[in-house]
């Protein structure tokens, strides 16, 4: 049996065809996976250098009050940022460890603020475990101010004063969870504010 050389020409060139699509499909592949992979890089670049920068102070007024004085410094590149949500924060304590007392229950533990300072209910949208104000839009370069108070030991710790419980704050920071948004772009940033030296009736 022959076979005609234009029949095996055929096949060979099909053969080689194939081939060649094959492999400008895998070219295509690793193509569309490189531009991702380079879209991701950056992405994660342009969102480290706009991570936003704050300049924060907090004042104390007399009373057990303060204000904390927020200020968005830059970058400029970032321009503004469409919500800013700021918590206060807890101490290192183990809640889970904590058994809530007769008449206690677990979320009145966890909505306790459990540190020396906390938002005052009402001021600036601020909820009523003082937990932190509503969120806000800020342009880079201007700032605002919200009202903090001194926290009071829970009606559950029988027999302990604000003195005592300001005691276990001495030479302990304020915590500060702040959540920033721009676009799709988000960054969650932990602060820390010196406590100031509590003094009974100041």
């Amino acid at each position: 049996m022959s076979i005609e050389w234009t029949d095996t020409t055929s096949t060979a060139a099909a053969a080689l065809s194939a081939v060649a699509a094959g492999g400008a499909w895998w070219a295509a592949r690793r193509s569309a996976s490189a531009a991702k992979a380079l879209t991701r890089i950056e992405e994660a670049r342009w969102k480290a250098d706009r991570t936003p920068q704050f300049d924060l102070k907090l004042i104390e007024t007399g009373n057990g009050q303060a204000l904390l004085q927020l200020h968005l410094t830059g970058p400029d590149s970032l321009e503004h940022l469409d919500s800013i949500t700021i918590k206060v924060g807890n101490d290192d304590r183990n809640l889970a460890d904590i058994t809530p007392a007769p008449g206690v229950t677990r979320a009145d533990l966890d909505n306790f603020v459990w540190g020396p300072y906390k938002f005052t209910h009402g001021a600036n949208g601020t909820d009523e475990h003082g937990r932190g104000p509503a969120p806000f839009p800020l342009a880079v370069g201007t700032g605002s101010r919200f009202a903090m108070q001194r926290t009071y030991p829970g009606p559950w710790m029988e027999g302990k004063t604000q003195g005592m419980w300001q005691g276990e704050y001495v030479g302990k920071p304020i915590r500060l969870a702040l959540t920033c948004r721009h676009g799709a772009m988000e960054w969650v940033l932990a602060r820390q504010l010196e406590n100031p030296l509590f003094e009974s009736g100041a």
